[in-house]
């Protein structure tokens, strides 16, 4: 009777622990998850809400060297004095400030300028075009041909157009705040369904456009690739990017694996040097070479330093610095127009490796889910040891994708300000003018003049390469 009580209560104690291992799992598992950041993970600066405080506050750019603030060289902004003002104000004293007395009459001493830099009231041109009729002799009557833009009895002319394309896909106001700001600063009655049409009307304008850099980036020798999520028609779409340091493309897709990027027409012809992060579809690409954000694992990296024990020594650190450190060489290198160092490369390049294998050696139990997860990373970072190190070998690729992570984020920030986009076709359009916006800004266009050409029809074009 007794022993059968002591198996029965061992048994439940075996459950008992059995239950204890798993529920710790999950809490460590619900731990990192809570724990993540735009510091640790993918996640958007967005996310991080306004209440939540930093868990720690060093960085992971580390330090540059140099003072804070604008550096050597920089071209401030400012406003300056005009030599000729367009309207000068004489301001006189009253009386003396010392003894009273008034001062009519007597000499001017000095003149001290203050200029007043301000817009006039907005005031609406309206230009009428008469389209004479004249009948011929034979009888016939023809009427002159409208113009480009005065194609109905009454339109708002290209700059009106520019400047509600500007504040909505510019500036991310919704329509109907695009519609209440224009109306409010200049009196033009409008409707966010002019908006939405004049949206429409500007983006069926870029088809050439896109064509052109959609094979301008194909053609490219590096080129970055993103992508990220987007509310519309009320559930998860995927706004994908592709670009260069002079082209932007972003397209809208229902979906974010290879059915996407090959809809988009970029990576299936693709053929130089592809940066992205370790989503898998990536890699289904075969004629590219692949440099892996290093950004990226930096991130993931500091995820499992987090995990981490205090004030013990982590794996991840270690990976994490060599790849920093490997960043700096090659960055004094191309300071310097040389090759980098191969001895201090060599020795990082060791460090990384003996923290990968520690790391796997460290969670070969890949006992729940967060240790498989960090098991994953380091045998990743191993195994594509020449995916994540290719900027060593070729200085034309950057170690990381920032780049695209900035060219994407306004998809982010839109959504923020927002909210999400009702219809497909409004996403589709919307992401075609901020590829127009984003590669016309690279070339030193602004916004405004792009949007004016546009509005023309005659959007603007990249020069011939």
């Amino acid at each position: 009777m007794l022993a059968a009580l002591v198996m029965s209560l061992r048994g439940d104690l075996a459950e008992a622990l059995d239950e204890l291992t798993r529920a710790r799992e999950r809490i460590a598992e619900l731990e990192e998850r809570l724990a993540k950041t735009s510091r640790n993970s993918s996640k958007p600066p967005s996310s991080d809400g306004l209440g939540k405080l930093p868990p720690k506050t060093r960085s992971l750019r580390g330090k540059s060297g140099r003072r804070p603030g604008g550096q050597a060289g920089h071209e401030g902004k400012t406003l300056a004095q005009v030599a000729r003002p367009d309207h000068e104000v004489v301001h006189e004293p009253a009386s003396c400030g010392g003894c009273g007395a008034g001062l009519a009459g007597a000499p001017v001493t000095d003149v001290e300028r203050r200029q007043c830099f301000d817009l006039p009231p907005a005031a609406i041109e309206v230009t009428e075009h008469q389209l004479a009729g004249r009948q011929c002799a034979c009888g016939h009557r023809t009427r002159a041909a409208a113009p480009d833009g005065a194609g109905a009895p009454v339109q708002y002319g290209p700059r009106i157009a520019a400047i509600i394309v500007y504040l909505y896909a510019g500036q991310f106001l919704s329509k109907k705040r695009t519609a209440q700001a224009l109306a409010e600063l200049s009196g033009i009655p409008l409707s966010s369904g002019t908006v939405a049409a004049l949206t429409a009307r500007a983006a069926g304008w870029l088809d050439r456009f896109l064509e052109e850099v959609r094979a301008r980036i194909a053609g490219a020798e590096v080129a970055g690739f993103d992508e990220t999520g987007l509310r519309v028609e009320g559930r998860l779409h995927w706004v994908h990017c592709a670009r260069t340091g002079k082209y932007t493309l972003v397209f809208c897709h229902p979906r974010r694996g290879t059915k996407a990027m090959d809809a988009m027409g970029i990576l299936p012809s693709f053929a130089g040097v592809a940066v992205h992060d370790a989503w898998a579809p990536y890699d289904t690409y075969a004629a590219p070479d692949h440099q892996l954000c290093c950004a990226h694992a930096a991130r993931e990296l500091q995820a499992v330093a987090d995990a981490a024990p205090a004030g013990q020594w982590c794996w991840a650190t270690q990976a994490a610095e060599t790849l920093a450190a490997m960043q700096r060489l090659v960055a004094e290198a191309i300071r310097q127009s040389r090759g980098a160092d191969p001895a201090a490369l060599a020795a990082q390049t060791r460090a990384y490796r003996s923290a990968a294998l520690i790391g796997i050696s460290q969670t070969a139990a890949r006992s729940g889910k967060l240790m498989k997860k960090h098991n994953a990373l380091a045998r990743r970072l191993l195994d594509r040891q020449d995916d994540y190190l290719l900027f060593t070998r070729d200085f034309r690729v950057p170690a990381d994708n920032n780049g695209s992570e900035r060219d994407i984020r306004m998809i982010k920030l839109r959504q923020k300000v927002s909210g999400c986009l009702r219809t497909l076709t409004g996403a589709t359009q919307f992401c075609a003018i901020r590829s127009y916006l984003s590669t016309a800004a690279k070339h030193d266009v602004s916004f405004f003049d792009a949007l004016v050409m546009l509005t023309e029809g005659r959007p603007w074009m990249p020069a011939p390469e």
